[in-house]
């Protein structure tokens, strides 16, 4: 069985597209959606859709815990996990995606090929062409020295577990900036499982961010890694992948779009100076990182418990 799990936060203007688009897969699926208390439509527009409703409190939202939480409430073999800005791209996604798990009993993960969505500029476009080629692969630990950390990357936007693997580490951490399909990617590989990367099974999903979004995630990036540095201590650095796509970027823009290569370089520095900042930030106190922070939520709750230092 096959249960997918979509979390939501006034979701309206999207999940539609998405839940018809699973509606139609070659596989049959169970859905379910678990929402932060939305205030708009996105709870009947789920229910109209056939999926089944999880409600929380908007302030108990975690990216690892609520997904944690709706794994333990669905009964797939196989857990799907997808962002409500997804469109799966054909009718075989799932069943494309899904697909690693009967060729190998060690495939713990398996995430897909995000596509930019239509009309992406070509800095937004040019992330996914660089994180999501168009080949197939099988990771494992063997693959540290080749790949560093890229070896342990999965993205819940679209990443499917077999459950028993997911289990076997212990679930997502719950309580985590974001990062968790990263955190549990790491962990399957340390316990010997695999992460297959699935070329073929293809979802729309890309962002637009401006300048100010820019900083904010990689302020998150900058937190996940120095908040969790067993990843960068098993699997290496992320400073040389960063390397990597800034050439590849500038690269792909010098054919594509010239005129965008100065927003590019600007982009790059704010990205630096954020992940840097994020790195340190057990030296800021909790109300400065929420305002730093794509995720101010996370910082929020910790001052409502009283945490308001560092």
């Amino acid at each position: 069985m096959i249960s997918i799990i979509i979390p939501t936060l006034n979701a309206e203007k999207r999940i539609h597209r998405l839940l018809v688009s699973l509606k139609s897969q070659t596989v049959p699926c169970d859905i379910v959606v678990i929402d932060s208390s939305s205030n708009d439509g996105t709870v009947n527009i789920a229910k109209s859709n056939g999926a089944r409703t999880i409600i929380i409190e908007r302030g108990d939202f975690n990216h690892g815990g609520t997904r944690n939480r709706a794994s333990r409430e669905v009964e797939g073999d196989i857990l799907v996990f997808l962002t409500h800005d997804a469109v799966l791209a054909d009718d075989s996604a799932i069943e494309n995606l899904i697909r690693p798990f009967s060729d190998d009993e060690m495939i713990g993960a398996s995430y897909g090929h995000q596509l930019p969505r239509p009309g992406a500029g070509a800095i937004e476009a040019h992330a996914r062409l660089f994180n999501y080629p168009s080949e197939s692969i099988t990771k494992n630990m063997t693959d540290v020295s080749r790949l560093d950390i890229r070896t342990a990357f999965i993205s819940n936007s679209f990443a499917a577990y077999r459950r028993i693997a997911l289990f076997d580490v212990e679930g997502f951490p719950s309580d985590i900036i974001f990062g968790e399909d990263m955190f549990v990617g790491a962990k399957m590989l340390l316990a010997g499982w695999k992460i297959a990367y699935c070329a073929e099974a293809k979802v729309y999903h890309s962002h637009k961010y401006g300048y100010i979004n820019e900083f904010k995630r990689y302020f998150d990036i900058g937190v996940f890694h120095s908040r969790e540095q067993w990843i960068r201590k098993s699997f290496g650095q992320s400073e040389g992948e960063g390397m990597r796509f800034v050439s590849s970027e500038l690269k792909y823009l010098w054919y594509n779009n010239p005129l965008l290569i100065p927003s590019a370089i600007l982009r790059t520095a704010l990205k630096l100076i954020g992940y840097k900042v994020g790195f340190f930030e057990r030296h800021l106190p909790h109300w400065l990182k929420s305002r730093l922070s794509m995720n101010a939520p996370f910082w929020e709750s910790k001052i409502r418990k009283g945490l308001n230092k560092c």
